[in-house]
């Protein structure tokens, strides 16, 4: 499978937290079908209170600032995850190891339909990992688990409570889980709430179309308001589990870069999930899911509708661990996706399109005393289609998109890697792999005013595959609670698709009437590369009643498009975060400073992003309540209220929305 640098944990304080913060087993899932403990993957597993003090808004937010990890935040509720440079559709954002179908790839102010608020555990896989989850995870992939069909026996009634607010947006918010079983029939429930105001940033100037607006400290037309809730039922044993699971999320936001438009969010998602292991004969395992989604959001003008987008679709993937053939152990898989995507309306720049994806991937581990080798294959047939102008539009519309059509594309990629045990504290990691991956149906098919990006898009119908090589090579060493984690990238794109400017303008009718150009960009297959650096490190300075960690990561990368030489758009500068953690009896205590370079690689459309450092303190008590486990945190976020911009985010928004001011967030969770 795709293997890449060193496997990252959590940190040791966390692993210390009472199981009641968790019941999903501490094995990753990501990018491991076999199982394995020892993991060649660099995979950062996130739950209990580390993911309870990190949680955001969204999910981009949440993770923002891991090894590898930003954000392309477009304002406080809309941002995905970017991992190593690369966003949009080459990072595979998963629920429960299924895909999320939704439009947040399509539009940057399109929200992820999945809050942190019921999340249990997050694992991110940063790398290549298309021989798993097809091309769109080429620069990674982000899976959050809920536990909503329960995977392993319950027995008796246990559930968590969470009530959180305050913080630079002042959140109101909660979430309460409760799930029974008699340890073979367990259900889970869940409910969540959260509202926010406008977010509330250090003094600053807005711009937007190139002019000032009056100075304030408010981002305008940031609230939110989102809620959900789901239920699941599983039968389960000791050898496997079969259930199913609904669940919804709604989310009405603003959007910031145009202050009369909301957006009205609403997802339904169905899901199967099963799993049988210890048989004999020649299968050992074998694990099934499917999942159905209804996606839908409304961006309304007023109490209007000005553009209603939708996505209808089914995924599913069969794993078979077959047994082992001499040293080796082995998963063939089969995976399957299709969708339906439509928008209408005036802000609609994309036709309605269907998408089928079927693939077939096999997956070997040679495991030793010395170490293990992982290799594997995968083929992949892409098909998309287009609807054109065809029925189904508005006939005052302006025809744009042309005939029908359709691309189906065959794809391969492969890699190998393997894991060596240098001494008993020493690990060397290496992969290499080559992936490909189908341009999405706005690459091909995009021709229209994109809002969001404040530019006139239009795609190439007659785009090529996207093609990339990638090598990866890390180093760890761990000692008690000491440890030391480095990685080192590169990736080289014979053709990668980016979105650059074309030196034309399109000119449209302003809302007054008035006549307003914006440039032309165009979806074009570039040659590209991507370097960088990972590096971790934690010491332990106090180890007597109580403990004192020192801990530091740090991350660079550099993306250029090599026919013009330029930066590629959007890449998060040099980063340092340098953090001290204090722990004695159920207290904690942290003290972190956050530092982000500034960014001046950037294209010439472009302009560069100011550095800044942001100090951030936290704490977390302990206790009992009752007959329950009882956790009260606060966190005091930018504590000098210094003004930072995120270098992840395109200019449209950047000029428009800092990151947060100085905030203390409170909150308590609750697990019996």
């Amino acid at each position: 499978m795709a293997v890449v640098a060193t496997t990252v944990c959590l940190p040791s304080h966390a692993q210390t937290t009472a199981t009641s913060d968790t019941r999903l087993p501490q094995v990753v899932v990501t990018g491991n079908p076999l199982g394995s403990r020892d993991l060649v993957a660099p995979v950062t597993a996130l739950s209990g209170t580390p993911l309870l003090l990190r949680r955001g808004t969204s999910l981009g937010e949440t993770l923002d600032g891991l090894p590898g990890v930003s954000s392309t935040y477009f304002g406080p509720n809309a941002s995905r995850p970017v991992i190593r440079g690369l966003d949009g559709d080459r990072i595979r954002v998963l629920n429960n190891s299924g895909a999320s179908l939704d439009a947040s790839s399509l539009s940057f102010d399109h929200a992820v339909p999945i809050d942190p608020l019921v999340v249990e555990r997050v694992e991110v896989l940063r790398g290549p990992a298309a021989l798993l989850y097809g091309g769109s995870a080429v620069g990674g992939v982000v899976n959050t688990l809920d536990n909503r069909i329960p995977r392993s026996p319950i027995q008796g009634v246990s559930g968590t409570a969470e009530l959180r607010g305050g913080g630079a947006d002042r959140e109101r918010g909660g979430a309460a889980m409760v799930e029974a079983g008699n340890g073979r029939f367990a259900v889970h429930a869940d409910v969540f709430s959260r509202d926010t105001d406008d977010l509330r940033v250090p003094s600053y100037t807005p711009r937007a179309d190139g002019e000032a607006r009056a100075r304030t400290d408010r981002v305008e037309n940031s609230a939110s308001d989102a809620k959900g809730g789901a239920f699941g039922a599983a039968y389960t044993s000791e050898q496997g589990h079969l259930g199913v699971s609904v669940d919804r999320y709604e989310n009405d936001y603003g959007v910031v870069v145009e202050p009369e438009v909301n957006i009205r969010m609403q997802r339904d998602r169905y899901a199967l999930s099963g799993e049988r292991r210890e048989l004999s004969g020649p299968l050992r395992a074998l694990r099934v899911q499917f999942s159905h989604t209804d996606y839908r959001h409304d961006e309304l003008e007023g109490a209007e509708v000005g553009t209603r987008f939708r996505t209808q679709g089914n995924d599913g993937r069969v794993e078979l661990e077959h047994a082992p053939l001499g040293p080796w152990r082995g998963v063939l898989g089969l995976q399957f996706e299709q969708s339906r995507f439509s928008a209408r309306g005036e802000e609609a720049f994309v036709p309605s399109t269907r998408s089928r994806q079927r693939a077939l991937f096999l997956v070997e581990e040679l495991a030793g005393t010395a170490g293990k080798l992982s290799a594997g294959v995968r083929v992949e047939q892409m098909r998309v289609a287009s609807a054109g102008d065809e029925a189904g539009g508005d006939e005052e519309e302006e025809a744009r998109f042309g005939p029908a059509d359709e691309r189906r594309f065959s794809l391969r990629s492969g890699s190998v890697g393997g894991l060596l045990n240098l001494a008993p504290a020493w690990q060397l990691s290496s992969n290499l792999s080559y992936t490909e991956r189908a341009p999405t149906f706005y690459e091909l098919y995009a021709n229209g005013l994109h809002v969001a990006t404040a530019a006139f898009e239009r795609g190439d119908a007659q785009q090529r595959k996207e093609r990339g090589a990638h090598l990866d090579v890390g180093l760890g060493w761990q000692h008690g609670p000491h440890s030391f984690k480095a990685s080192a990238y590169t990736s080289r794109f014979s053709n990668f698709i980016a979105l650059q400017g074309t030196g034309e303008s399109v000119s449209e009718e302003g809302e007054e009437g008035e006549t307003v150009s914006f440039p032309v960009y165009a979806f074009q297959g570039v040659r590209a590369r991507f370097w960088g650096l990972e590096l971790e490190g934690r010491r332990r300075l106090l180890d007597t009643g109580s403990t004192l960690d020192l801990d530091a990561r740090a991350d660079l990368v550099r993306a250029h498009n090599r026919d013009t030489g330029e930066p590629l758009p959007r890449i998060a500068p040099a980063r340092l975060r340098v953090g001290l953690a204090w722990a004695r009896a159920g207290w904690t205590a942290r003290a972190e400073v956050d530092h982000a370079a500034r960014q001046s690689r950037v294209p010439s459309d472009d302009v560069a992003t100011d550095g800044y450092t942001l100090l951030n303190l936290s704490g977390t008590y302990r206790f009992k309540l009752g007959t329950s486990d009882a956790l009260w945190f606060a966190k005091l976020n930018n504590v000098t209220d210094e003004l930072g911009y995120n270098a992840s985010s395109i200019r449209t928004v950047r000029e428009l929305s800092p990151l947060p001011g100085r905030s203390l967030k409170v909150g308590l969770r609750v697990s019996f």
